[in-house]
């Protein structure tokens, strides 16, 4: 772990030489109430994003939808889509889908620079399939090779990255209510070769002298995955059975940014009401002195997260909880995360666990 972490030390000098960086961005609601503090212990489809290992502990089935307005007021919303299938006693596969929408924009030439009267809309994508397994009650590992795609009217980009990661579970203390109180996790994310844009868009067509007519191709520049390191603790204080607290924190080593700090703190209530707030620190977020457009920070959030869940059981007569094996329920989930520009990002989500 030492070793990795010196390769992926958080860098702001390097900030905006790497590309699909939408690979940063949580989709979830869940655990992105609390700023992906919680990466120690995502559970399920919400885990294949902080830390693939979280799939491991995915029940039967799970279905989950999120919709986020990105950066309130910018016109930019982001759709999250997935299911994980258990299929067998200790091994759980996932498949997820997220969409960046930017609206459509006006088509513009060196002809007609203000327009040509059409519209194209610019797309991100990327594609995650997951595997994740459960080797003892205390460890599991998972992988998760995501497809990614950008592209706007005849310009495009397509590569891949590959995320990996472990959890581990232990009992500090005696007690039916200490029983795995403690969690840590690692994951390494966004690892794969360098991505190139291609397209008829990089040629144009050049006149000779002669009268001759060319055409010219441009070579992009390539760029690199977004890489980072997620280590994550978090510590659970259970009150009886119907209430348990859950501070944690998470530490993102970044190559291409600086570095972040997540502490988090999460309420539940019979698992079936959650409340969760967190805040992120990074080099400069308390800088009184940066300027109107924030260019001494390399990130739009101002730190402080929010969100709650509630889920309720399907059957009659049921109870959540957290240790049984099948939890037949429907959720909702909500989290907001402050921003300096526009109105914060707001997202919401519904998910079927059966």
């Amino acid at each position: 772990m030492l070793v990795t972490s010196s390769m992926f030390a958080g860098n702001g000098d390097r900030a905006g030489q790497a590309g699909a960086t939408h690979l940063l961005i949580n989709p979830w609601a869940r655990s992105s109430a609390w700023g992906g503090a919680g990466s120690a212990n995502e559970r399920g489809l919400e885990g294949q994003f902080m830390n693939p290992a979280g799939l491991a502990h995915a029940k039967k089935t799970e279905v989950l939808f999120t919709h986020t307005r990105w950066l309130e007021g910018s016109g930019i919303s982001i759709n999250a889509a997935g299911l994980a299938q258990r299929v067998g006693k200790n091994d759980v596969i996932g498949l997820s889908v997220t969409a960046m929408s930017f609206g459509e924009a006006a088509i513009t030439t060196v002809d007609k620079p203000e327009g040509t009267g059409a519209t194209y809309s610019p797309r991100f994508l990327n594609i995650g399939l997951s595997y994740a397994r459960a080797f003892s009650d205390k460890i599991s590992g998972g992988i998760n090779v995501r497809i990614i795609n950008e592209a706007i009217d005849n310009v495009s980009a397509t590569g891949f990255a590959i995320d990996a990661g472990v959890q581990y579970q232990a009992t500090l203390g005696k007690g039916p209510l200490k029983k795995d109180n403690f969690v840590f996790g690692i994951a390494l994310k966004n690892i794969g070769p360098r991505m190139k844009y291609n397209g008829d868009g990089l040629n144009s067509k050049v006149n000779l002298p002669n009268g001759a007519a060319l055409t010219q191709s441009q070579r992009a520049a390539d760029y690199e995955m977004p890489a980072l390191l997620n280590i994550g603790v978090m510590y659970r204080v259970r009150f009886a059975q119907d209430h348990k607290i859950t501070p944690a924190v998470n530490v993102a080593i970044n190559s291409f940014t600086r570095d972040q700090y997540v502490v988090g703190l999460e309420y539940s209530w019979r698992e079936i009401l959650l409340l969760r707030g967190g805040y992120t620190f990074e080099n400069g977020i308390f800088d009184k002195n940066r300027d109107a457009l924030n260019t001494n920070l390399l990130n739009a959030f101002t730190g402080p997260s929010c969100g709650a869940s509630v889920d309720i059981p399907l059957s009659k007569g049921a109870k959540v909880k957290e240790d049984s094996k099948v939890q037949p329920r429907f959720g909702i989930d909500y989290s907001f995360r402050a921003t300096y520009n526009f109105q914060g990002v707001h997202s919401i989500g519904a998910r079927i666990t059966l």
